[in-house]
């Protein structure tokens, strides 16, 4: 297929690791690979001329070649001067760095991406440390405020209430027949801003622009879709250019039943994409993934997604103290955040735990879960097994607030997905910092304002002793002549590879050890100097690396859990066809479909 002739880049230093190999410095160069130099593949397109300059899967703007613009009917149609990618890349980096509002670069950048795709992914690999927080969190959340007003060109598929009956049929306007990734929002809980209805399409668009760059899907392969159920937002409920539908969310069976017949419309139009859910509210996340969970190849990414990024941070944590993920059966965990986030790091911990030996009674005992009230020592008719397990043996803690509750159980980590800024207080944690060595602090709340504490705060607070993760980017602090970096625990370092690797596998659904092996991986991808700098995650330019390293984890749990549906080919090991099948944004000739 078209994807599959792209050419790529050797992945150096991911093939150096599985062949335990691994070598020096990282590297931005982009090399290709000898197999690779050796072929001259092209892409048959049935667009030319104006249709091609319009279509951001082919346009490569000025940098089409003169014999192409002869071919393709361009001639004419462009300037004269033929640009290098390297060129184009330099001028519209200069273009976005001339702007100072984050908004404002997301939305330039939503631009490129609207004219040619190649570039848009290019510049996103090239430039990730910079624009990822441009593209995804935390300038996402003012894109999704801010969507209905800078709408301009349709991205994506909506489905809406108005729709019922006719799902299936819609699905056909989308041209591409073969849909790898499927993100959906109903946009009932976006970040930390609570419903935003349709203007949270700004969700799964941003969540794709990572899976192509970051994570190897061509994207032509992927569809961002709004489920529009309705909103409760009053604001936008009345507000006359707010462009979803206009009624109060659906509740109970009429919003499963359009979302059942959505699935199915999903299914039977592709039956092999994984369908990612994102940002659905707390009341319905896990419902929704235990509904689907069996029957489609699908997840959370907001329950198992953060529930694996969070492990694979504490596995980080545990390497950072010299130990190894056995060392997680010695640790305390207090979670602050009973949410779907929350739930979800509880699970997958209690998960990773069992897979080391420990019964999930024995395991639960190290976790304590605070909510709004307190400790959570008592579980409650409705609460999901998650939270009964946890707040077993916890009587005598129930309700107990937050200091009160480090001063009993000493914890050697906290962890906060309550989106309340400012919760981790400098009380909170100096008694971390006086009852523990080197206690992990992981402030996870999206976006900077929600943030449970700033990394300045927590290591001014426990005088540089904390290893420190947040959920959005945070500076380097200087404390008394030491350089502190802090990490973020970013999603971005498990949905990507997760995503391609069971897609790749063809796997009949996304299971739990998928998610344990894919943290571990992540965690495995730290090197010496990152361990040395205080690094709990690799370094973000690494991100294409550690992504490949998650896909080929996911695609071998696959075949060992018999779940796999698609193998390497003969002769071919796993990381071969995954490195073969990683897609690369380059320019590759263009020639008429038919000549």
């Amino acid at each position: 297929n078209d994807a599959e002739r792209i050419p790529r880049r050797a992945c150096v230093r991911v093939m150096m690791l599985h062949r335990g190999r691994v070598g020096a410095a990282r590297t931005g160069v982009r090399l290709l690979s000898a197999e690779v130099s050796k072929r001259f593949p092209v892409l048959r397109t049935s667009d030319t001329a104006q249709d091609l300059i319009r279509n951001p899967l082919f346009n490569k703007g000025t940098a089409f070649k003169m014999s192409e613009r002869d071919r393709l009917g361009l001639r004419g149609l462009l300037p004269p001067k033929v640009l290098s990618m390297d060129t184009q890349l330099e001028n519209e980096m200069a273009n976005i760095r001339k702007l100072t509002d984050p908004l404002m670069k997301n939305l330039a950048i939503q631009e490129l991406q609207d004219r040619n795709e190649t570039l848009f992914h290019r510049m996103l690999i090239d430039n990730i440390i910079e624009l990822a927080p441009i593209v995804y969190t935390p300038t996402v959340g003012k894109v999704c405020q801010h969507f209905g007003d800078n709408f301009r060109r349709g991205r994506g598929m909506y489905f809406s209430s108005k729709d019922k009956g006719e799902m299936s049929a819609m699905t056909y306007n989308w041209a591409a027949k073969d849909i790898q990734i499927v993100v959906v929002t109903d946009g009932s809980r976006i970040l930390g801003l609570g419903d935003l209805g349709a203007n949270g399409m700004g969700i799964p668009i941003g969540k794709l622009a990572l899976y192509c760059a970051c994570g190897g899907i061509a994207p032509h392969r992927v569809l961002p879709v709004m489920l529009d159920l309705g909103t409760d937002n009053l604001d936008l409920l009345n507000h006359p250019h707010y462009l979803g539908v206009q009624h109060k969310r659906l509740q109970g069976s009429d919003y499963f039943e359009l979302l059942d017949e959505f699935m199915n419309a999903i299914q039977q139009r592709w039956p092999k994409a994984l369908i990612q859910f994102e940002d659905f509210s707390s009341d319905k996340a896990a419902d929704i993934l235990a509904l689907y969970r069996h029957d489609y190849l699908c997840f959370n990414d907001d329950v198992q997604g953060t529930g694996a990024a969070v492990l694979a941070g504490i596995l980080g944590s545990l390497r950072q103290r010299g130990k190894g993920p056995e060392g997680l059966l010695e640790e305390r965990i207090v979670m602050c955040g009973a949410g779907s986030a929350g739930m979800g790091i509880l699970k997958q911990l209690l998960d990773a735990m069992e897979v080391h030996g420990v019964s999930r009674e024995k395991a639960a005992e190290s976790l304590f879960l605070m909510d709004h009230t307190g400790c959570v020592g008592q579980s409650k008719e409705g609460d999901e097994l998650t939270k009964s397990e946890v707040a077993l043996s916890k009587t005598h803690l129930d309700g107990t607030k937050l200091p009160a509750l480090i001063d009993a159980v000493k914890p050697t980590m906290l962890i906060g997905c309550t989106g309340k800024g400012g919760l981790f207080t400098e009380e909170v944690v100096s008694k971390m910092a006086l009852h523990v060595e080197r206690p992990a602090i992981f402030a996870l709340s999206n976006p900077t304002a929600n943030s449970e504490c700033t990394a300045e705060e927590a290591y001014v607070w426990s005088k540089g002793a904390c290893i420190y993760a947040s959920g959005s980017p945070m500076a380097e602090v200087m404390l008394d002549g030491k350089r502190l970096i802090p990490s973020q625990c970013n999603n971005m370092y498990i949905f990507p590879g997760v995503g391609l690797g069971a897609s790749l596998a063809g796997s009949k659904r996304v299971t739990d050890r998928m998610f344990i092996k894919a943290a571990e991986a992540v965690s495995d991808s730290l090197t010496p100097e990152d361990i040395a700098e205080g690094r709990v995650f690799p370094q973000l330019q690494t991100i294409r690396d550690v992504s490949m390293s998650v896909a080929i984890a996911v695609y071998q749990c696959a075949i060992d859990e018999e779940v796999a549906t698609i193998y390497p080919k003969e002769r071919e090991s796993i990381v071969e066809n995954v490195t073969r099948r990683f897609y690369d944004p380059t320019y590759v000739p263009l020639v008429a479909r038919g000549d």
